[in-house]
């Protein structure tokens, strides 16, 4: 199917290839956990999302959280770099210099009431970098009485401290470098610390250790063996830097950067190992803290359609490695914030939507919580092609064209599909704009109050002995929802077999 538009008499219009695919009916993986996809705050912003009034959580946000989840009780994460420059003010102590941020009973009030209207449950950082447990005896009880415990999924002991002798964690007045822990400390040492702080902390189950990136992690069956009371496993990855500035890096953010297979199954693949020894200790892995690129994003990457082509990919690809969840890190005014929130002139809250939150929303429809992977085969190339079918019957068919100049259509091969099934689009003017997105031809536009999308205009496809052909655009996505909930409507399935 060819772009639509003007042609000038005489000249030819290039036909799309036709890439063939199909869907197996065997299903693959674990069944998708509820609350897999999440956001993650920084401590000292979150009220610029939130707001300061308790009784009236900023509904847009309200909404946009609740999209990523839907019907389910999202999983925030609240730390980053503040989790390590953020206390609970201590009576007669002064903070160390590298803390920067005290939390307050407002904080917490508004935080509870975000965790209240959502149903949310919170992976809460807890500071080690200043090396101090009575620090984090204070932050835990503080979140305990504030906060609650039924909103409490976890503590995360630290931030990176795989990174705590590389990067400063303070700089004082005289220039001089303060640096949280030595060139020695390595995961033994944060185990002994982690054990230090379990100690202290208030019965909650503890998260670690919310490193980096591999370095430590050959040796992830022996803290979880040796540390107490750990109860997730968590992991920060970034497939980019923007702090790079070499062109010829792999890691240097561009958009053929982003879209190469390494920014997606190069990053998935990697966490196999680690997932696997994760889950022989029957505790979960997950993604903690990730986004397009490092360094609070790249402008004119981070921001753009690509990266929520590169989002919906990537998704599909930790989940079929074992990922149990993941949280997509943001602040305001960084490049990677999938969404950004103001007051409109009469006070109300509104929020002006990036391009890569509807590349999330689409996966969180793709995937819901109790499906599975079903197998599929297609040619090696910028088409990526993806199947859940849920506990229901129904199957969808996620296909991704990241090949931002030319359509790539695909002739599906469904066994045993027979109905007519739903075609949702993502699209967008170009891989490189940062508006005019579209899902299931809606948009939330310039900006949004309430932080949803109308129901989507879909689009019927009918089978040909059992072939779905759907055209997919140059940048851009499509689903295909076969059975009970697609199509006309009718019938309980597709003719699948349903396994577990």
């Amino acid at each position: 199917m060819a772009a639509l538009g003007f042609v000038l008499p005489g000249a030819t219009v290039a036909r799309a290839d036709v890439l063939s695919a199909g869907v197996s009916a065997t299903p693959t993986g674990q069944e998708m956990a509820p609350g897999f996809l999440g956001a993650s705050f920084e401590y000292r912003a979150l009220h610029q999302y939130t707001g300061r009034d308790p009784r009236a959580v900023d509904p847009a946000l309200l909404g946009l959280l609740g999209g990523l989840a839907p019907g389910q009780s999202p999983v925030i994460r609240i730390g980053g770099d503040s989790t390590d420059g953020t206390w609970w003010p201590i009576r007669g102590q002064i903070a160390q210099g590298g803390i920067y941020y005290a939390l307050t009973k407002g904080w917490l009030r508004t935080t509870q009431a975000l965790a209240a209207d959502l149903k949310a449950k919170l992976i809460l950082g807890i500071n080690l970098a200043a090396g101090r447990p009575a620090i984090a005896a204070a932050e835990g009880r503080a979140f305990m009485e504030g906060i609650g415990r039924r909103y409490i999924d976890a503590f995360e002991i630290g931030n990176e401290p795989d990174l705590y002798p590389v990067f400063p964690w303070y700089k004082d007045r005289r220039g001089h470098i303060y640096r949280a822990r030595g060139h020695g400390y390595d995961l033994s040492a944060y185990t002994k610390q982690f054990s230090q702080w379990a100690r202290v902390l208030p019965n909650v189950p503890l998260a670690g250790p919310a490193v980096s990136g591999p370095g430590w992690l050959g040796k992830l069956g022996s803290f979880i063996g040796t540390a107490p009371r750990v109860g997730m496993v968590t992991y920060h990855r970034y497939p980019l830097r923007a702090c790079v500035t070499d062109p010829t890096s792999p890691g240097f953010p561009s958009i053929p950067n982003l879209l190469a297979d390494g920014a997606s199954a190069g990053l998935a693949a990697p966490m196999a190992p680690f997932i696997n020894v994760t889950h022989r200790h029957n505790l979960p892995f997950r993604v903690a803290e990730m986004n397009s690129a490092s360094c609070q994003g790249a402008k004119g990457v981070s921001d753009t359609f690509a990266s929520a082509l590169w989002a919906l990919d990537t998704m599909f690809q930790f989940a079929s490695v074992g990922v149990d969840g993941v949280n997509f890190h943001m602040l305001p005014g960084s490049n990677y914030e999938l969404f950004t929130v103001s007051h409109n002139s009469t006070g109300a809250w509104q929020a002006f939507v990036h391009p890569e939150y509807y590349g999330l929303l689409m996966f969180a429809q793709a995937f819901p919580p109790g499906a599975r992977l079903l197998k599929t085969t297609a040619p090696a190339g910028p088409v990526k092609v993806w199947a859940t079918q849920g506990g229901d019957g129904v199957v969808r068919v996620t296909l991704i064209n990241k090949d931002p100049s030319a359509e790539h259509d695909v002739s599906l091969s469904v066994p045993g599909a027979t109905t007519p099934a739903s075609l949702e689009t993502l699209s967008a003017p170009s891989v490189s704009a940062t508006d005019g997105v579209t899902l299931g031809g809606q948009s939330f536009g310039p900006e949004t109050t309430t932080g949803t999308l109308p129901a989507p205009a879909t689009t019927p496809v009918a089978p040909v002995a059992g072939t779905y052909t759907v055209p997919l655009p140059a940048g851009s996505a499509a689903m295909l929802t076969i059975g009970a909930a697609g199509g006309d409507g009718g019938g309980g399935g597709i003719g699948l077999t349903k396994r577990r």
